[in-house]
């Protein structure tokens, strides 16, 4: 009986910051990511540490948001490499009917979300204290939408993959105490989402992904009552038809208001990158490290090899100058003394036409003379990075 009496006297005695944190990651736990959103949201006068949890908690609702879409229309693209579709998500038994402008309504939708979640890290200033120390296994999405934490709905289920490279299941122990620089860690990464929403915006892919489906149920339909030759043609067919979807939408005109806005994502990326590395260069402590500078050690056991702050930071001023059209990009039928403008592609964008883009002739409205942008830094980044820079381009953002 004393020891039941002994455990809210223990809460009540530790620090203000301590017992607000154990609210967040209990609620996280046991509430799931909608009601602990609804909790911070409502909090009258947030710390930094809270805030910082209210635009984490926004993030992952959005994610979550899509994962229950694609879970209720049965859509699992985990074969793709688009950011967040890729993600798996487990069958639907009864999937409601799959439309073309589901895409469209899930993407404004985690662009609405995104803003969202960016508006409160971006009030966390350098001098701002923010900890969150965060078990990762206590992370879930509930993509069956019952209220409950089911097998394979675990954050490191889902995104494991995603987070270090490797499939992970089952309780890892990863525990990761989230600090001030994360929070533009994280304002980045909505920006990076952000920009890949406006992207498909800009090309309105519901008119093609209705067009596919369509066909595709007519060829099902013919000899419906026949077995496929194999199961193979089968899955190669759903693969095809992801493919085909992405190939007709890029052949439209694209809206040059989404293009531009995407720009503007990738650059606001950047710049709160830079913020992130000044304030993790300042950081003197190593404890549950998300992103570590050199002197420090990741939490998750992922391999952040030293200087890889200072040759990312190369490579975001190369993408910089990309896209403010200060440098070009190189082609193969232009001599060194010329190349593409990026920025003239967001804000003159046309189609996409593949056979026009490999010769050239598609391309020669943004052919012009200048500088053009050498491989040198993303050389280095990738012998830094051993084979896995891709991996570590998903991470760092």
């Amino acid at each position: 009986m004393i020891r039941f009496l002994l455990i809210p006297l223990i809460f009540l005695s530790l620090p203000a910051a301590a017992r607000a944190q154990a609210e967040i990651t209990d609620r996280l736990r046991d509430e799931g990511l909608q009601p602990t959103e609804a909790y911070l949201a409502g909090l009258e006068a947030p710390d930094a540490t809270e805030r910082f949890a209210l635009g984490a908690v926004r993030f992952l609702r959005g994610i979550e948001k899509t994962l229950q879409t694609r879970w209720l229309l049965g859509m699992n693209a985990a074969r793709t490499e688009l950011p967040v579709l890729r993600l798996p998500v487990p069958a639907n038994p009864d999937p409601q009917p799959f439309t073309g402008d589901a895409i469209d309504a899930l993407v404004v939708d985690l662009i609405a979300d995104l803003d969202a979640a960016r508006a409160p890290l971006l009030t966390i200033g350098d001098e701002d204290a923010v900890s969150l120390p965060v078990s990762l296994d206590a992370l879930w999405f509930d993509i069956n939408l019952n209220g409950t934490r089911d097998d394979g709905e675990g954050l490191m289920n889902v995104a494991g993959r995603a987070l270090t490279g490797r499939g992970m299941g089952g309780d890892t122990g990863a525990q990761v105490v989230f600090d001030t620089a994360d929070a533009a860690w994280l304002a980045a990464y909505t920006h990076f989402l952000s920009a890949f929403g406006e992207i498909v915006l800009a090309f309105d892919p519901a008119g093609q992904i209705a067009r596919v489906v369509e066909a595709s149920r007519e060829m099902d339909a013919l000899a419906a009552d026949t077995p496929y030759q194999n199961a193979m043609d089968m899955q190669f067919g759903q693969q095809v038809d992801r493919i085909a979807m992405i190939y007709f939408a890029l052949q439209q005109q694209p809206d040059a208001a989404h293009t531009m806005a995407a720009r503007e994502h990738l650059l606001q990326m950047i710049a709160q990158n830079r913020v992130f590395w000044a304030r993790v260069a300042a950081e003197t402590d190593d404890r549950g490290e998300w992103v570590p500078n050199d002197m420090q050690s990741q939490a998750l056991g992922l391999r952040v090899p030293e200087g890889t702050g200072a040759r990312w930071q190369a490579v975001l001023d190369d993408a910089e100058a990309l896209l403010n059209g200060e440098k070009l990009i190189p082609f193969w039928r232009l001599r060194s003394g010329a190349g593409l403008n990026l920025k003239r592609m967001f804000e003159d964008p046309v189609p996409v036409d593949l056979a026009e883009w490999i010769h050239g002739i598609g391309l020669m409205r943004y052919a012009e003379e200048g500088p053009r942008v050498a491989p040198d830094s993303w050389l280095d980044f990738e012998r830094l990075m051993r084979g896995q820079s891709l991996l570590y381009v998903v991470f760092l953002n």
